[in-house]
C-alpha cells in the first residue's frame, strides 16, 4: 500500500475546491441506517479508509451495501438477523466502531462489542456511552475487551453527560429512537453532525426535538422507515483548506460548505490576518504574506474545534510573534509538536498548552502522521516549507480526506503519493 505523502513547499493555492461529505456525520449515519427495515441510500458520503473499514463492518454484521453509479452508498439488513457481535479486527481500526452500540441496541436489543481503536489522540472512554445506556434499562458487562449489552426491557430515562461527548449522544440518540418512553438528554452535544443525525433520523420517522441545544428530547417509536439522504459537508476539511490557503499566501474558493459551521475556525483565521469572505459561491480565502500571532482554546461546538487545532498550529508555526494553544479536549493532541519542530518549528509544551514562537521559514524535512488531523498539520506544514516533504503513514491522512493529493494538485501544489 502506497503509505507516503511527497510534497514540494512553496506554491501559493489557487482555484476551487469542493468540499466532500463530513467524515463524522457519514459513519454515524451508516451505522443508524440499521435501524431501519430497507434499503436507505446515503449521499454525499466520502470516499475514505474510515468509510471502508465501515463497510466491512456492516457487512462483517450481515448488513447489504452497495456503491451506486452516481456515488451514493446504498445500506440494506439482509432479510434474516443480523449478527450481534462486531469483528474485532475491524473495530481496531476505527473508533467509530463504537457507534454499532447504540444502533445495533435500538434493533437487535442485544450486542457484543468489541473495544474500538482509531487515533491515539489520548482517553476516550466509553464511560459517558454505557452510562446513559445503562440509565434506560441497558444491562453491560466489560469483560476481555468486549462490551455486553442486553436492552431486553429498555424504557426512556433522563440522562446527564457529565461531559457533551459526541459520541455518547449519538449512541444513546439511536438507541433512543426507537426505545418506549421518551428519554431526555441533558448537557448533550451540540455539534453539526449531531443535527445531522436528527435530522436523518426524523426523516426515517423518529421523534426527536432540541438537537443544537444542551438538552434533547427523544420520544421512541416501533419502527423507522429506510429513506434517501445527503450528508451535510465536511467543515474539518473545509477548514483544512481554508488554512492551507493561508499558509501558502492562496487565492482560494471553498465549496460545498455550510458557512455556519465555519465560523469558529474563520475567526480565528480572521485574526491571523487571513481574508475571509462569505459568497454566494462558498467561501473565498486569500492568505496574507504576514501571519499574525493569534491564542486559541479548544471546547465543545460552538466552541473552537479540537479537530482544527494541530492544522491551526502548523499555520501559527509561521506567525509574527508568540501564540497559545491551550487543549481542552483531547490530551495528546500535542504529539505533532516534534514534528513540525522537525520542520523548523519552534514550539514547547506545557501540559495541556503548547506555546508557538514564530519563525521566518519552515524546512522540508522526513515526518511522521501520529494521528488523522497531526497529518493534515503535517500537509499544511509542508505546503508553507521551503523544499520537500517526506509524510509517513498518509494512511491517517487517507482516512479522513478524500482524494487530496488529488485536490492539491489541482489547486497548484506539488504533491505525490509513493
Amino acid at each position: 500500500m502506497k503509505d507516503r505523502l511527497i510534497i514540494t513547499g512553496g506554491n501559493p493555492l489557487q482555484g476551487k475546491v469542493r468540499i466532500s461529505g463530513a467524515k463524522n456525520a457519514g459513519l454515524v449515519l451508516m451505522a443508524a441506517s440499521i435501524l431501519a427495515a430497507g434499503e436507505t441510500i446515503l449521499d454525499n458520503v466520502p470516499h475514505i479508509q474510515d468509510v471502508d473499514v465501515m463497510i466491512e463492518l456492516l457487512n462483517d454484521l450481515g448488513v447489504h451495501t452497495q456503491w451506486n453509479d452516481d456515488k451514493s452508498l446504498s445500506i440494506c439488513p439482509t432479510s434474516g438477523p443480523i449478527k450481534k457481535e462486531t469483528s474485532y479486527e475491524l473495530s481496531k481500526r476505527l473508533r467509530a466502531s463504537n457507534l454499532l452500540l447504540g444502533s445495533m441496541l435500538g434493533q437487535v436489543s442485544e450486542t457484543r462489542i468489541s473495544m474500538p481503536g482509531g487515533c491515539d489522540i489520548g482517553s476516550r472512554p466509553m464511560d459517558l456511552h454505557l452510562k446513559g445506556l445503562q440509565a434506560m434499562g441497558v444491562e453491560i458487562d466489560i469483560e476481555h475487551g468486549y462490551i455486553y449489552a442486553r436492552a431486553k426491557k429498555a424504557k426512556g430515562a433522563r440522562v446527564y453527560l457529565d461531559f457533551p461527548s459526541v459520541g455518547a449522544t449519538e449512541n444513546i440518540m439511536m438507541m433512543a429512537a426507537k426505545t418506549p418512553g421518551i428519554t431526555i438528554i441533558e448537557n448533550a452535544a451540540k455539534e453539526p453532525e449531531i443535527v445531522d443525525l436528527a435530522n436523518f433520523l426524523n426523516s426515517m420517522g423518529a421523534k426527536i426535538r432540541g438537537t443544537g441545544t444542551d438538552l434533547i428530547k427523544i420520544e421512541g417509536v416501533e419502527e423507522l422507515n429506510p429513506v434517501r439522504y445527503a450528508i451535510i459537508p465536511d467543515r474539518i476539511e473545509a477548514g483544512t483548506y481554508m488554512v492551507a490557503a493561508s499558509i501558502t499566501a492562496g487565492e482560494l474558493l471553498v465549496e460545498n460548505i455550510i458557512p455556519t459551521h465555519l465560523y469558529p475556525i474563520i475567526a480565528k483565521l480572521q485574526e491571523t490576518g487571513t481574508y475571509v469572505e462569505e459568497t454566494d459561491q462558498g467561501i473565498l480565502v486569500r492568505g496574507s504574506k504576514t501571519i499574525k500571532h493569534v491564542d486559541i482554546k479548544t471546547l465543545p461546538y460552538p466552541g473552537y474545534p479540537t479537530d482544527m487545532q494541530s492544522p491551526m498550529m502548523a499555520l501559527l508555526a509561521l506567525s509574527d510573534g508568540s501564540s497559545m494553544v491551550v487543549e481542552n479536549v483531547f490530551e495528546n493532541r500535542f504529539q505533532i509538536v516534534d514534528e513540525l519542530n522537525r520542520m523548523g518549528a519552534n514550539i514547547k509544551v506545557e501540559g495541556h498548552t503548547a506555546i508557538i514562537n514564530g519563525v521566518k521559514n519552515l524546512c522540508g524535512a522526513c515526518v511522521k502522521a501520529t494521528d488523522l488531523r497531526a497529518g493534515a498539520a503535517l500537509v499544511i506544514a509542508a505546503l508553507g516549507a521551503q523544499g520537500t516533504t517526506e509524510i509517513e503513514n498518509a494512511y491517517h491522512i487517507f482516512r479522513g480526506y478524500e482524494d487530496i493529493a488529488v485536490k492539491l494538485s489541482q489547486l497548484g501544489a506539488r504533491v505525490e503519493i509513493s
